[in-house]
């Protein structure tokens, strides 16, 4: 079946024909899978932040989880790109003005901020290099601390930033739902709604 089809088919309502107002199962996916993936990355690089595993083995694969979520999420980010600017459903905007300004903002923000956090990670294995869970050893490129430094300080503000707006767009999407009773985080949920 072409993905115009089935993108079709995803976007009609038992059959009807008519839009459900919803985005279809492939973004909705990617969006969830994006959005624990980066919960998961921030929250292990917290418990490592604070010292919370004992160095040693135990630290090391957990980091080594980290990196290798990474590359998950470096894969995910770029398959949510290529279907957002490919077959991936389009709606119309929720809002208008100023609002509206803000949301798209946001979501942009949001992805600029994803490409970055991903990009400075995978720089940041590179400078440093890794053993990844002793099956494949990441070389270091660099041995200069400053920039194993400024690379790392980069890649938490960008990952720290990233996780503050995501806050305030998760608040945005409630207040929709809650406040306006607008449907619009219907429209992102992994299922159906009703009212």
């Amino acid at each position: 079946m072409p993905v115009e089809r089935i993108t079709d088919q995803l976007a009609t309502e038992a059959g009807t024909g008519e839009p459900t107002g919803r985005y279809d199962a492939v973004t909705i996916a990617l969006h969830w899978t994006t959005a624990v993936l980066v919960v998961l990355q921030w929250s292990v690089a917290q418990v490592q932040a604070q010292a919370l595993v004992p160095r040693g083995p135990p630290r090391h694969a957990l980091w080594s989880t980290h990196i290798a979520f990474g590359a998950l999420l470096a894969v995910v980010l770029l398959v949510r790109l290529i279907w957002r600017a490919g077959p991936g459903r389009r709606l119309p905007a929720a809002d208008r003005g100023l609002v509206h300004a803000l949301a798209k903002a946001s979501h942009w923000g949001l992805y600029l901020l994803l490409i970055a956090v991903v990009t400075l990670g995978i720089a940041n294995v590179a400078v440093r290099g890794w053993d990844l869970f002793g099956l494949v050893q990441i070389p270091a490129l660099s041995q200069d601390r400053g920039l194993r430094s400024t690379v790392n300080g980069w890649h938490e503000l960008a990952a720290n930033t990233m996780v503050i707006l995501a806050a305030i767009h998760a608040a945005g999407a409630l207040v929709h739902h809650y406040l306006w009773r607008d449907g619009v985080l219907r429209r992102m949920l992994p299922w159906p709604s009703r009212g």
